[in-house]
Formats: structure tokens, C-alpha cells, sequence
């Protein structure tokens, strides 16, 4: 048997993926429930497109909440490492500077789960956050972006 994959998030990202859990099995699976139950009733199941679109639904739905559960089955939970405060690892937020322009940017590593680039929050799995991890402050790095290649200086690590 193939080993599963494992998340690695916060205990945050884990209760938000929680939270989400249980909405879409106590309310969302009622809701398209009932939906199902009302396009039933027009008829001809056969040329209903209301049936099809919540029945669409209920699979996207049961999908999700299957993702979900194995998501948090296979959680790997990030904690701040013990000696290690200098050194970018998951968990840790990054300030660096583009060189040679100077354009500051800060960004939080996370698990693919918690991913949300415009809230500042990247994969570990990205090839910023590859090319990051396990550095240091003062460290000059060489990131491979789809747009090419971006040599930054990194300034603080938290």
C-alpha cells in the first residue's frame, strides 16, 4: 500500500480544515439533501437539469469533505524548532530583499494546505519556500520562479 502524504500545517490551518469539516457534514449535506428532494419533485428526472446541478453539488460536496478528512488524518503538525530560530524552516516567517532593486517582501512557510499567497502565507512545497528553507539570515539565494530567476538577500527570520 502506498503511504499517504502527508499536510504539514499549523494548529490553526488544522482547526480552520476542522471547522470546514464539520459545516459541510451538519449544513452544506442538508442543504443539498433537500435540494435533491425539491428537483425530485418537478418530475422526469431525466431532462431536470435542477436535479443534475445538486446532484453535481453533492458529489463536489462528499468530495471535499473526503479531501478533508484525509487531510486532517495525515495532518503533520509545525512546531517551532529548539535552537534553530536563525534558520528558515516550516512555520517561520521570512523577510527578504530582492536584489539589487531593494523590494522588501515577507512571507509565512506553511503545509500545502494552509497555502494562501496573498495573505503572505506560502507552500513549503513552492519553489520560493524550497529554496529558503534551511538558511539563514544575510544569506544571498538564488529562487527559480516561473518568471525566471530572482536572486534575494534574506534580513529577518521570526
Amino acid at each position: 500500500m502506498a503511504e499517504e502524504k502527508k499536510h504539514y500545517m499549523t494548529m490553526d490551518g488544522k482547526n480552520k480544515l476542522e471547522e470546514e469539516l464539520e459545516f459541510l457534514k451538519t449544513e452544506r449535506r442538508k442543504e443539498v439533501v433537500e435540494r435533491i428532494k425539491i428537483a425530485r419533485s418537478f418530475g422526469d428526472l431525466s431532462e431536470n437539469s435542477e436535479y443534475d446541478s445538486a446532484k453535481e453539488e453533492q458529489a463536489f460536496v462528499e468530495g471535499r469533505i473526503a479531501q478533508l478528512e484525509k487531510m486532517i488524518r495525515n495532518a503533520v503538525m509545525i512546531e517551532e524548532e529548539e535552537g534553530a530560530a536563525n534558520v528558515v524552516s516550516l512555520g517561520k516567517t521570512v523577510k527578504f530583499v530582492e536584489l539589487p532593486d531593494g523590494d522588501e517582501e515577507e512571507y509565512t512557510i506553511v503545509g500545502s494546505a494552509e497555502s494562501d499567497p496573498a495573505e503572505g502565507k506560502i507552500s513549503n512545497d513552492s519553489p520560493m519556500a524550497q529554496s529558503l528553507l534551511g538558511r539563514a539570515i544575510n544569506d544571498k539565494v538564488t529562487v527559480n520562479t516561473p518568471g525566471g530567476e530572482m536572486e534575494i538577500k534574506i534580513v529577518d527570520i521570526r
